[in-house]
């Protein structure tokens, strides 16, 4: 029998667009989809990497918790930036939600988010416990 499959959606404008949730739980295997910076609908602190990430990783947790997880959770991380000299403050950021849980980390520069204003993108994936 398939394990039971759980959709979280946190009513963002792309998900029903693009054909995504926020978050899938299988099992205990919780995969949160990209997530950038948008808030009531427009790019949260525009060009600021710190608030940003904060703001993002406090989206991620609110997807989590609604899956019955939660940062502490989290087994991998993937990080998106638009400039790769945002590494110190998204860095800085990420050490202070993850510094004692140490999951598996990538973080990467791209050229473009889907908004210029949005210059950081992270999706994680965690094991309920």
């Amino acid at each position: 029998m398939p394990a039971k499959r759980q959709l979280i959606s946190s009513g963002g404008p792309f998900e029903a667009k693009a054909g995504y949730s926020r978050a899938v739980r299988v099992g205990d295997v919780v995969a949160v989809a990209g997530t950038a910076a948008y808030k009531d609908g427009a790019p949260y602190a525009p060009g600021d990497a710190a608030a940003q990430t904060r703001y993002i990783l406090e989206v991620i947790g609110r997807a989590l918790k609604e899956a019955g997880s939660s940062l502490d959770d989290v087994i991998r991380y993937r990080v998106y930036v638009t400039h790769i000299a945002d590494f110190p403050a998204v860095g800085a950021e990420l050490g202070k939600v993850f510094g004692e849980i140490r999951p598996a980390g990538t973080l990467v520069e791209v050229s473009a988010l889907v908004d210029p204003a949005l210059v950081v993108e992270i999706e994680v994936d965690a094991i309920a416990s």
